[in-house]
C-alpha cells in the first residue's frame, strides 16, 4: 500500500465520504480542487483536508438545490484547507495560550512508547497518581520508563485519565477495538421519518436562502476541544445560530480563540435542576444538536437518545466518539493525539521516516476531518428533512476517520510542501475583534458559488452569553 505522493488520495477520500453521506455520485462533478502542495506526512493529510472540507461544501450545494435554485459549483483550495487544519487565527499583538500543558506528550516506556494527555486537571491528576510522580516532566519520564506501555495505559485509564500506548497499523487491525472500528460505517445514520407534532418548537427562525442557506438555523453545541467545535464553526460560517454550552469552570484556553468564531457561548450545570430545565427548553427549540460526550454520558445525565427525540422529534442529532461506537473501548476517553498512537499512525510515521520516536501527523487532522464530516452530515440531514424524511441521528468517530486515512496507504511525504502563510493574500480583509484582542483569520478554504462563507460574530470567551435562543 505504498504510493508517492498519493496521486488519487483526494478522489478516494472524497468518494468514500460522499458515499457515507449517501450522496448522488453525479454531484461529485460539481466539486473541484485547486492549489498545490501538501503537509509533510507519510499519510495524505492534505488530501483528507481538501476532501472533508470540499464535501462539506458540496452538501451545502445540495441544500441550495432544495431551495428551487441551481446547485452551485464548489471549489476547495487545497492549501487553505491544509492551513485550516492547523490554525486559522493569527493574533495581532497578543499570543495564543499554549496548546499543551507541561506534562502532556510522548514518553518512552520499558517496552515502547506511550502518550499521556493531561490538559484537563483531572486527567493530569489521574496520570500523576498512577505514576506517583510530581508534575515535572523529568520525574514523569523516569516513572514512565519503569512501566510496560500497555500496562500503564490500562492503569491510567482505570484511574479516569487519558493515555495511549503506541501500536502499529497491523497490531491495531488485529486489536478487538481496531476490528470493531473497521466494521463500522464512516458515518452511522438513523432516520426518524414520522415525527410527532411539535407544538413547543420554534417556527420561522431558519430562513434559508441560496446566499445564506443556514441563516437562523438553531444549533445547540455540546462539544469541546476541536472536532465538534470545528463542525459548528463551519455551520456558523453559513449563517447558523450556534449556542455553545459548557459546564461552570470549564476552560480550554489553547483552543477557544480558534473555535468559537461565529458562536455565542453560555454555561449550564446539567446536574442542577434549574439548568436542566433550561437545557430542555433549548433542545426543544433547536434544529440541530451536536455533541461530543462519551458514549453513555448523556444517558447518565438523564438526557438519553430516546428523551432527546421525545423532546424534539424532528431533531438532527449528530454525535462524536473517540474510539468508535462498538467494541471494548467504545466508552474510553480519547483525543486525536491518543487515537493517532493507538491506531498505528504515529508508529507508521516513525518507521517510514526512520526516526527513534513516535511521528504523528503534523497536526490534529483526525479532529478537523471528523468535524467537517459532522458538518456535512448536518447539512445532508437538512436536505433529507426538507424532503419530508424527518429527523436524523448521525454518529462519527475519530478512530473511524483514522481508518479512512490509513486506508489510503503509507508513502513518502510529498516533496511539494505548502507555501508559507502570506500575510496579505491568505487573510480576510477584516480584523477580528476577539475577546483577547485583534486578530486576522485565514480566508475561507471552500467557495460555494453565490454563498460565500463569513462569520457575523468574532471569537469569544466561554460563558459570555446567556443560555437562550
Amino acid at each position: 500500500m505504498s504510493r508517492l505522493p498519493f496521486p488519487c488520495a483526494f478522489d478516494h477520500c472524497t468518494g468514500q465520504i460522499w458515499e457515507a453521506l449517501d450522496g448522488d455520485p453525479a454531484a461529485l462533478q460539481r466539486l473541484e480542487q485547486r492549489g498545490r502542495g501538501s503537509l509533510a506526512s507519510v499519510f495524505p493529510v492534505s488530501d483528507l483536508a481538501a476532501a472533508s472540507l470540499g464535501v462539506a461544501g458540496l452538501c451545502l450545494s445540495e441544500l441550495i438545490a432544495q431551495l428551487d435554485a441551481a446547485a452551485p459549483r464548489v471549489v476547495v483550495d487545497r492549501r487553505l484547507a491544509s492551513l485550516w487544519f492547523g490554525h486559522s487565527l493569527h493574533p495581532q499583538g497578543w499570543e495564543m495560550p499554549a496548546l499543551w500543558d507541561s506534562v502532556a506528550g510522548d514518553y518512552r516506556t520499558a517496552d515502547g512508547w506511550i502518550r499521556l494527555h493531561t490538559n484537563a486537571p483531572h486527567h493530569r491528576a489521574a496520570a500523576l497518581a498512577v505514576l506517583d510522580a510530581p508534575a515535572e516532566r523529568e520525574a514523569v519520564a523516569a516513572a514512565v520508563e519503569r512501566w510496560a506501555a500497555q500496562e500503564l495505559e490500562s492503569a491510567v485509564v482505570a484511574q479516569g485519565g487519558c493515555a495511549a500506548a503506541m501500536r502499529g497499523l497491523s497490531e491495531w487491525a488485529a486489536h478487538p477495538q481496531g476490528r470493531a472500528v473497521q466494521r463500522e460505517p464512516l458515518l452511522a445514520w438513523q432516520m426518524h421519518p414520522h415525527p410527532h407534532p411539535q407544538s413547543s418548537r420554534h417556527a420561522g427562525a431558519w430562513q434559508p436562502s441560496a446566499r445564506r442557506p443556514l441563516q437562523g438555523l438553531r444549533v445547540l453545541d455540546l462539544t469541546r476541544i476541536l472536532a465538534g467545535p470545528a463542525a459548528t464553526r463551519w455551520l456558523a460560517g453559513h449563517g447558523a445560530e450556534v449556542l455553545r454550552i459548557d459546564p461552570p469552570g470549564w476552560e480550554e484556553p489553547g483552543t477557544v480563540p480558534e473555535v468559537t468564531l461565529g458562536k455565542r457561548c453560555a454555561r449550564l450545570d446539567l446536574r442542577a435542576p434549574q439548568h436542566r430545565a433550561v437545557f430542555e427548553q433549548l433542545l426543544a427549540g433547536a434544529d440541530v444538536l451536536v455533541h461530543g460526550y462519551r458514549d453513555g454520558a448523556l444517558e447518565g445525565l438523564g438526557f438519553g437518545a430516546a428523551w432527546r427525540r421525545q423532546v424534539n422529534p424532528s431533531l438532527i442529532d449528530v454525535s462524536l466518539n473517540a474510539y468508535g461506537w462498538s467494541g471494548p473501548w467504545q466508552q474510553r476517553r480519547g483525543f486525536d493525539s491518543l487515537v493517532q498512537m493507538s491506531a498505528g499512525i504515529a508508529d507508521a510515521g516513525m518507521h517510514r521516516l526512520g526516526r527513534d520516536r513516535p511521528m504523528p501527523l503534523p497536526l490534529q487532522a483526525l479532529d478537523h476531518a471528523t468535524g467537517y464530516l459532522m458538518a456535512a452530515a448536518v447539512v445532508m440531514a437538512l436536505v433529507r428533512r426538507s424532503q419530508g424524511l424527518g429527523g436524523s441521528t448521525v454518529r462519527a468517530s475519530l478512530a473511524r476517520t483514522a481508518h479512512l486515512l490509513a486506508g489510503q496507504g503509507v508513502g513518502d511525504p510529498d516533496p511539494c510542501t505548502l507555501a508559507p502563510v502570506d500575510g496579505c493574500a491568505d487573510f480576510g480583509a477584516a480584523v477580528e475583534a476577539t475577546s483577547w484582542g485583534p486578530a486576522r483569520r485565514l480566508r475561507a478554504p471552500v467557495e460555494v458559488a453565490g454563498a460565500p462563507m463569513h462569520w457575523e460574530r468574532a471569537a469569544c470567551a466561554l460563558g459570555t452569553a446567556a443560555a437562550a435562543w
